[in-house]
């Protein structure tokens, strides 16, 4: 777990840092994360050939999602900065993290009979396992560290820099 709380904290970090510093972490945590789970899986030769294309696929697609989880939050603290946080706005911000939620059910379930087609049914479980366990700590570390909608209101003094 120590792997996953490392990436947590990664990306909350990287959500703070400007673009260039966010690329050269990015590709760093992409790499540990590879390595975690290919010692976490145990994969035959047989079952890494055919897993880690399906795995690469997969990242690709879960990157994308993450890079609008990333526009979300930035909106959102861009509003908390500027104490602007309307209830459309707020509307707004509530059903695009949703859409996130539910594409990201849709990728894992997209990928099911991919990843069956590599693996055998126990490693598939025990990756989506470990894919849960990465997404439920970097929820957790986002999730506990964004102010409250209700922590600023409309009309208060803005943070001076």
């Amino acid at each position: 777990m120590k792997i996953v709380r490392l990436f947590a904290m990664l990306l909350a970090a990287i959500l703070a840092a400007p673009l260039p510093a966010q690329q050269g972490e990015l590709e760093r945590i992409r790499t540990e994360k590879k390595a975690w789970v290919a010692l976490n899986m145990e994969l035959t030769p047989a079952e890494a050939e055919n897993f880690w294309p399906v795995y690469e696929g997969y990242q690709k697609e879960l990157h994308q999602l993450n890079i609008r989880l990333t526009r979300l939050i930035e909106t959102y603290a861009l509003h908390y900065r500027n104490n602007s946080l309307t209830d459309e706005s707020a509307r707004k911000l509530t059903e695009e993290s949703l859409a996130v939620d539910e594409d990201e059910l849709k990728l894992r379930k997209t990928y099911l009979p991919r990843l069956a087609k590599a693996l055998p049914a126990r490693k598939v479980a025990r990756y989506l396992q470990l894919e849960g366990r990465i997404h439920t700590q970097v929820r957790y570390e986002l999730a506990s560290n964004l102010p409250l909608a209700g922590d600023f209101k409309l009309g208060a003094p803005r943070a001076t820099k």
